[in-house]
């Protein structure tokens, strides 16, 4: 398995569980006093599916199959994850703790696939989406801090 194909595997279950994660967020905001940071969080949601669609097609440009069975690593993550929810119940300021928890592990993640030696393309994704996922850690950042 090349590095952009190992990076990318990964890079995509993360981007999936930030999918998911801000989608939950917004779901459990969507009727609290918070509202608007439900859509923040929802659109957000929205930018990490599209993450997950560009790196699976330029993988699928490669000819690899990156969308497919996800590592121990992530899995892993997304139980915590589970137990994070349950732990912070619906609080806003707990969902907010929980996403950027979710953020910061996403950024690691990027940073991981950064060390790797991948080709230029995908290099230049990887850089790009990165700056990206940091811009939304630090807007729900000042979404906290607003609160």
């Amino acid at each position: 398995m090349t590095d952009d194909a190992k990076a990318a595997k990964e890079l995509v279950e993360t981007l999936k569980d930030g999918e998911k994660g801000f989608a939950d967020a917004a779901d459990k905001l969507r009727d609290s006093d918070h509202a608007a940071w439900a859509t923040v969080l929802h659109r957000l949601s929205e930018q990490r599916k599209d993450f997950q669609r560009e790196i699976v097609d330029l993988g699928h440009a490669y000819g690899d199959d990156v969308d497919k069975s996800g590592t121990l690593t992530a899995a892993v993550h997304r139980g915590w994850l589970s137990l994070k929810d349950a732990l912070t119940g619906d609080s806003a300021e707990g969902v907010l703790k929980a996403v950027l928890t979710g953020e910061d592990h996403a950024i690691s993640e990027y940073d991981d696939a950064l060390e790797e030696d991948l080709s230029a393309g995908f290099r230049e994704v990887v850089t790009r989406q990165r700056a990206a996922v940091v811009a939304a850690r630090d807007e729900v950042k000042a979404l906290q801090v607003a609160s």
